[in-house]
Order: structure tokens, then sequence, then C-alpha cells
């Protein structure tokens, strides 16, 4: 289990949670961030942190992002792999598929 990001963060990329991640496992996409599944330790830190609230535990994920955002998080590191740490790659000027077909978002969407 781990850590999902959901639709709050597209476009939005506030950063919040980078910084208070101790193992460094949230990457920065195109259009939002994404938790490593892999690299991820569950400690909760970044979902408090999160001022769009888009952070969920991967079970408690709203229905309506579910068969979305969960698959999209999963994605994302389909080719990256396990780089051991998001500040090792920096941003990564790509999304998932889902996440890139979205129609741009406005503020508080």
């Amino acid at each position: 289990m781990t850590y999902i990001i959901a639709e709050p963060c597209v476009d939005v990329l506030d950063k919040a949670c980078i910084e208070e991640c101790p193992v460094d496992c949230i990457y920065e996409g195109g259009r939002m961030l994404y938790i490593h599944p892999d690299e991820c330790v569950d400690c909760g830190a970044c979902e408090p942190v999160c001022p769009v609230e888009a952070i969920f535990y991967e079970d408690d994920v709203p229905k309506q992002w579910q068969g979305t955002y969960t698959p999209a998080n999963y994605e994302f590191f389909e080719e990256l792999g396990s780089p051991g740490g998001a500040s090792k790659v920096g941003k990564i000027e790509k999304d998932a598929a889902f996440i890139a077909a979205l129609p741009p978002m406005g503020e508080g969407h």
C-alpha cells in the first residue's frame, strides 16, 4: 500500500508534501506530483501538509478517483522504475496518460 495523489493536485503542484517527505519519494511530473509506491514508507507526513487535500492513503482514495488516479500513480513509474529518490531525478516532463489527456484545470477545480 502507498499514498495516492488525486485530482486536486493537477496543475497546482504546491510541493509542500515534497518538503515534508522524509524518504524523498514524491516525484514531480509535468502536471502533478506522484508518490512512488515502492519507495513510500507509509509515514503519512505528506497528507496533512497538502493545501488542496489531494493526498490519500490508497484504501481511502475517494471513489470518483479510485479507477483513474490510483492507476495513474502506478503508471507514472512504469518506465522510470525506482531511481531511489526524487531529488536525484528532478522534474520529469511527462505524466501518466490519463493525466496528460485532461483539459487544463483552473484554480480550485
